[in-house]
């Protein structure tokens, strides 16, 4: 049965952020000291960036990766790992050059595939995950059509890692850090719905008022594949974590956890 998501209001990003990495910093520390491995799903974009920021102040603190396996939602097809708008270069600029994760533990999809082999490697991507025991935390952003992942308006619930042609919305808002949207990659390689809602526990964060009247909807009973954010009212441990900005439109029923 669908569920709505429960959501937690933020007086800023850097509150929510930190509040995040504290539960990310608890996995990895408890499984640590069980001898496991912690598997994190993340995110690319600038709303992660404040994430990653504390997860390092926390390395340098103490917490130490070691044990963490990453899995990138996606990445732009075309994209050398070093052209400065990869999320391959992304990753390691405000997260993987900073900690000390093994570097055979991240996996992130590669843009430079060729089309003959794109089959293929999204299938390795979803096997990938399968050995490393499936992923324990899933962090999101939200676009403002309510993409998750390069999951646009019109994906299905069921479909796993694949590649994926970018919808005008999501290239106009990619434009200004491309130069213009004649530069910005037409498709991408990404995570599938029903890659995403198998992971143990997905929070998505939300930050501004350009995300408002999104975040509401994704919030609201009803669930459509024009906006993909609410197939996360399939998943019974989701939780929204928004500033006070992204949060002003929501008009759930249940107040905030």
């Amino acid at each position: 049965m669908p569920k709505i998501p429960s959501y937690h209001l933020f007086p800023t990003a850097e509150t929510a952020s930190k509040t995040l990495a504290a539960e990310i910093g608890e996995l990895v520390s408890s499984r640590a000291a069980a001898g496991q491995s912690a598997v994190l799903g993340l995110a690319t974009g600038s709303t992660p960036i404040p994430l990653y920021e504390e997860l390092v102040c926390l390395h340098r603190k103490g917490l130490s990766f070691a044990n963490v396996t990453t899995f990138n939602l996606d990445e732009y097809l075309g994209l050398e790992r070093k052209h400065k708008e990869s999320y391959w270069h992304f990753m390691h600029t405000h997260l993987f050059d900073h900690i000390n994760i093994p570097p055979g533990n991240i996996y992130i999809p590669d843009g430079t595939i060729a089309d003959e082999n794109l089959q293929g490697h999204c299938l390795d991507f979803e096997n990938a995950i399968v050995r490393a025991g499936g992923i324990d935390l899933q962090v999101l952003g939200i676009g403002r059509n309510g993409h998750i992942g390069f999951n646009e308006p019109g994906a299905s619930p069921e479909v796993r890692t694949h590649v994926t042609s970018l919808n005008k919305v999501t290239i106009a808002d990619a434009a200004e850090s491309f130069d213009g949207p004649q530069n910005v990659p037409a498709r991408a390689i990404t995570m599938g719905v029903g890659t995403i809602l198998d992971a143990r526990r997905v929070v998505l964060l939300a930050f501004g008022g350009s995300k408002a009247g999104i975040v509401n909807r994704a919030l609201t009973p009803g669930i459509t594949s024009e906006v993909p954010a609410t197939y996360l009212q399939l998943h019974d441990n989701v939780s929204f974590f928004v500033d006070t900005d992204a949060g002003a439109a929501i008009e759930a029923s249940s107040p905030p956890e």
